[in-house]
């Protein structure tokens, strides 16, 4: 008997909240506000995250011959439609051997893994970009549409091109260092609800000031 077909209708308005579609046991998603803007594509799963063992099929089909890269999602992380994250079970051919062709016999001796891919709280995808493995995306960086991250991108930073490169920063260094200090994304749900107004805001001194507030006023320690 086949299986009834999904027939809600897809829409850019709408988005897959990770933590309620992800089921890979090597994808760890922390918090439930990250999202995937799928409209064009399948689920972030089946269309975003490729060659990664620990989806259904490879978990019944196959025992792994090396440690498996993880991928590390921060919370408010928005990733577009269409972008990639390539993982490292594509990683076996070998540009130091003459043949890059990734023979059975052989295959765990050609695997090069790049380890773990991490993309920070607040971090921005955009479109057709492209994440490479054992890539770190630091809070709240930004990623243009199509762009291919070969390496580490540093927090607030919008990087752009191919390979992507740093365009600017979203902010000076010293507002960018003080928000690493806030540590906002690590804030509970009341604190962070109860200063949006400020987080959605260019006044560094004012989100200071009113952390400070908040907690001195719910006896938090500073």
């Amino acid at each position: 008997m086949m299986e009834p077909k999904n027939t809600e209708a897809k829409h850019w308005s709408k988005v897959e909240l990770l933590h309620e579609t992800v089921r890979n046991p090597n994808i760890h998603l922390r918090g439930k506000h990250s999202y995937y803007s799928g409209a064009w594509t399948g689920s972030f799963e089946d269309s975003v995250v490729r060659y990664h063992y620990g989806d259904e099929y490879s978990l019944k089909t196959w025992e792994p011959m090396w440690p498996i890269d993880q991928l590390h999602i921060g919370d408010y992380v928005c990733i577009g439609a269409e972008a990639v994250i390539l993982m490292g079970g594509n990683h076996t051919h070998r540009a130091d051997w003459f043949s890059l062709y990734p023979f059975p016999e052989v295959i765990a001796e050609a695997y090069a893994g790049k380890g773990d891919t991490r993309i920070g709280d607040g971090a921005w995808i955009g479109m057709r970009a492209m994440i490479m493995p054992g890539v770190t995306i630091g809070e709240g960086a930004v990623v243009a549409s199509g762009a291919i991250v070969t390496r580490d991108v540093a927090p607030y930073t919008i990087v752009a091109g191919n390979p992507a490169k740093p365009v600017r920063q979203r902010f000076s260094a010293d507002v960018v260092a003080r928000l690493l200090e806030l540590d906002i994304y690590h804030w509970d749900d009341a604190k962070f609800t109860a200063l949006r107004e400020h987080i959605t805001s260019q006044d560094i001194d004012v989100l200071v000031a009113a952390s400070e507030q908040y907690d001195q006023k719910h006896g938090r320690p500073a």
